[in-house]
C-alpha cells in the first residue's frame, strides 16, 4: 500500500505551533495515520462541504485527500466549538 503525503495549510500549521507539546504529539500521530489510510475508522465525511473530519481529544482536523496523487491536505485544526466557523 502506498503512503500519502500530508500537506498542512499555513493557518493550521500556525495553530499547531501554538499548542502544548502533548497535543502536538497526538495530532502528529493522526497525521501518520492519515498518511497510511486517508479514511481511518474514526473519520467522518462532512455533510455541509467536501472533506472529512477526525477527532483528536478536544481538537478536530478537517482534511481532504486525492487518491490519484496520494495527497492528504489538512485544511483546519481547531478546538471543537470553533472548527466549523
Amino acid at each position: 500500500m502506498s503512503t500519502y503525503a500530508v500537506q498542512i495549510d499555513p493557518k493550521p500549521l500556525k495553530f499547531l505551533k501554538t499548542l502544548k507539546k502533548s497535543d502536538r504529539v497526538r495530532i502528529d500521530a493522526v497525521f501518520q495515520l492519515l498518511a497510511e489510510n486517508p479514511i481511518p475508522p474514526k473519520a467522518l465525511k462532512l455533510t455541509d462541504r467536501d472533506g472529512y473530519r477526525i477527532r483528536v481529544g478536544d481538537f478536530r482536523i478537517i482534511y481532504t485527500f486525492r487518491r490519484e496523487v496520494l495527497v492528504v491536505r489538512v485544511l483546519t485544526i481547531a478546538q471543537r466549538g470553533n472548527v466549523y466557523e
